[in-house]
């Protein structure tokens, strides 16, 4: 039997995309075990989970009370038990087959297996505020963590669960949590893997996590930079 892949789906409001993701994850996903932390949704989402779920085949936790990406990822991560562990966005459904690819890397030598949008092959067809704030802000934020990886915001990532023997994630923020955890996965030594990826331009913007306005854009961003001084202060006490 192959390697069992324990894929994490954070959900909040996501009624129009997690049935169509679900299905794909399940098509091109090997041995999966699905695990869905969901932040209270109020649109619908629970009970289309509910509905996919009558025979208890996935894993699933409805909080009342957080609604974190970072800490429902870590809850998430609590609740794995597959030999590769990966995390996307629930409403990136056409990223399922990248998991076939991402597990070969990971059968081979590499330890994490990360999609890059900053690599030759990879792209951001988002619009210009955001695909050119992620450029620069990687490209802040490599130079100052002094680490070769060209796309720590992506997020989208398929590991060994060995990485968590060291490497822990700060579950708190919001997608800079991944961020640190890259940095601290490569400082302990793991072998890190990027395979280009073209980020497809927002269908909805209205509801887009990480920047349904300027306002909130510009908030975000804040806080990604100061998780990066956030993590250089960590690393050097």
């Amino acid at each position: 039997m192959s390697l069992k892949n324990s894929i994490i789906l954070c959900t909040y409001n996501e009624a129009n995309h997690i049935e169509k993701t679900i299905t794909e994850l399940e098509k091109h996903v090997p041995n999966l075990e699905l695990v869905i932390v969901d932040d209270f949704s109020t649109d619908g989402t629970i009970d289309i989970i509910k509905k996919l779920n009558q025979n208890n085949k996935y894993k699933v936790v409805f909080r009342k009370r957080s609604r974190s990406l970072a800490s429902a990822f870590v809850r998430g991560i609590i609740e794995t038990t597959g030999d590769y562990i990966g995390w996307v966005d629930t409403n990136m459904s056409e990223l399922a087959p990248k998991f076939n690819e991402m597990i070969k890397h990971l059968n081979s030598e590499n330890d994490l297996v990360v999609l890059s949008r900053f690599i030759k092959g990879g792209g951001d067809q988002r619009i210009l505020i955001r695909s050119l704030g992620s450029k620069y802000f990687n490209i802040f934020s490599r130079t100052l963590l002094r680490i070769p990886i060209k796309d720590l915001t992506n997020s989208v990532f398929l590991m060994k669960r060995k990485v968590m023997d060291e490497v822990t994630f700060l579950g708190y923020g919001h997608g800079e949590f991944f961020m640190e955890f890259l940095y601290n996965a490569y400082k302990k030594g793991y072998k890190i893997k990027e395979i280009p990826h073209i980020q497809k331009r927002d269908q909805d913007l209205s509801n887009s996590k990480s920047a349904p306005n300027l306002l909130k854009f510009l908030y975000y961003g804040l806080m990604y930079v100061l998780r990066v001084f956030a993590t250089i202060i960590r690393r050097s006490n």
